[in-house]
């Protein structure tokens, strides 16, 4: 493989991202168009992007955003008169059945969680650690775990068991609680 075929990828990732962090989307979908016509005419040196799969996260992604938005009616009452251990505690469950971006977007809707100040920064130090300390409880929330228990299925006789799942994540989680408690 010519090494121009890969360093221009690498440069459309730089481009990306560079456009991202300026907020110019019109830009980095040029780039993003420019990099999948050099795919296809360089296609005998590499093959074809899988696009599906993020394309999925994407729209998954885009939908929190114009959805979830409509959800601050509920949610900012809600989670507003919750304290720190609380919010720990419900982002911590909520993350084994819910997708980390979704709990954490949803808490952002919250203007109590956007004031400066020690109080709200401890509120949303609550909500990302109990949501990052229970990604490790779901089985259901994200589409790679039903996968990959369709694969694991075949080495083990009596089935993947979600409940079993749950109990060997409990003891990491607790764990992780643990260090984002003591370390805040």
């Amino acid at each position: 493989m010519p090494a121009w075929v890969v360093v221009f990828p690498l440069a459309c990732m730089v481009w990306t991202v560079l456009m991202l962090t300026e907020h110019r989307p019109v830009l980095m979908l040029g780039g993003f168009l420019v990099f999948l016509a050099f795919t296809s005419a360089t296609a005998r040196w590499q093959p074809a992007p899988r696009l599906r799969g993020p394309a999925l996260v994407g729209f998954f992604l885009a939908g929190l955003v114009v959805l979830g938005g409509v959800q601050g009616w509920w949610i900012s009452p809600v989670l507003g008169r919750m304290g720190e251990g609380a919010l720990l505690a419900t982002s911590t469950l909520l993350t084994a059945f819910n997708d980390n971006a979704a709990v954490t977007y949803l808490a952002s809707l919250v203007p109590a969680f956007s004031a400066a100040g020690p109080e709200a920064e401890g509120l949303r130090h609550a909500v990302l650690a109990g949501a990052l300390a229970g990604g490790g409880l779901t089985v259901i929330a994200n589409a790679p775990n039903p996968a990959g228990q369709s694969i694991l299925s075949p080495w083990f006789p009596e089935g993947v068991s979600a409940w079993r799942l749950f109990l060997w994540a409990a003891v990491p989680t607790c764990l992780t609680l643990g260090c984002f408690i003591c370390l805040k």
